[in-house]
């Protein structure tokens, strides 16, 4: 069981009294709500007035005042009770619910509450983001403005350096290529012969002849030995003779 004063702030308190709730039932739960202990029961309602004098409860449309009445059960778990003002038989003022969940008691609170406590929250978390973001914010008369991250440069610190491996060529390239080679294949076909019958063919290579070594040789030694003879001086042509008759 438990009681704190209700002018503090009733949507934030509750009460329960464990004794009740295995045998709450519609028909027993407004009894259960005018429980001295609980806070949210007011003295002075019509309901007090029908249960001292052991009357029933539709003696309740008979009277003016303030009453409590069961609004909506669903058994075993919610129950919902509405205080009202009754000014006639017909006519009554809603003041205020009372919800009931697993015996526990809470106010509901009303549209102005609702809106005010969003309103409130999201101005927490827009005060909150910008309060987070100016201590990141830095200024230097001579670069300016800049964001400096410290959670940031250590979770890159903790992470594992990974390379990335740098492929050799493209794909656009290695099809050019290997195309060029089919070209170059189909063109130059390479010979195979067979050295022994059974074993796997050996393509041929070609070597160029190697001159021998005895021309190689005289064609060394030729330019040595040949050297270029001097070139004669100009002689002037003979003088033509007279001729006698």
């Amino acid at each position: 069981m438990a009681s704190v004063d209700i002018r503090d702030n009733p949507l934030g308190i509750s009460w329960v009294d464990s004794g009740w709730v295995p045998i709450l039932n519609p028909g027993n739960v407004l009894d259960y709500f005018s429980e001295r202990s609980n806070p949210f029961y007011d003295r002075q309602c019509n309901n007090e007035l029908v249960k001292m004098q052991r009357l029933t409860l539709d003696h309740l449309n008979q009277m003016v005042g303030v009453e409590y009445i069961l609004l909506h059960a669903q058994e075993p778990i919610l129950y919902i009770i509405r205080k009202q003002q009754r000014q006639s038989p017909a006519q009554v003022i809603p003041l205020s619910d009372y919800y009931i969940i697993a015996g526990v008691v809470y106010q509901a609170p009303d549209l102005g509450s609702v809106i005010g406590s969003r309103v409130l929250s999201a101005v927490h978390g827009i005060q909150s983001a910008f309060d987070e973001a100016m201590s990141y914010c830095r200024y230097h008369p001579s670069k300016g403005y800049w964001w400096h991250f410290k959670d940031q440069e250590e979770r890159e610190k903790a992470k594992p350096k990974s390379k990335k491996k740098e492929e050799p060529s493209s794909l656009f390239q290695r099809q050019r290529v290997d195309a060029l080679l089919l070209d170059l294949r189909q063109k130059f076909p390479p010979i195979y012969y067979q050295p022994k019958p059974g074993e796997k063919p050996i393509p041929e290579v070609k070597k160029e002849p190697e001159p021998p070594t005895e021309t190689v040789k005289q064609e060394e030694r030729e330019p040595a030995a040949k050297t270029p003879a001097p070139t004669p001086p100009n002689k002037a042509p003979p003088e033509k003779r007279a001729r006698l008759q």
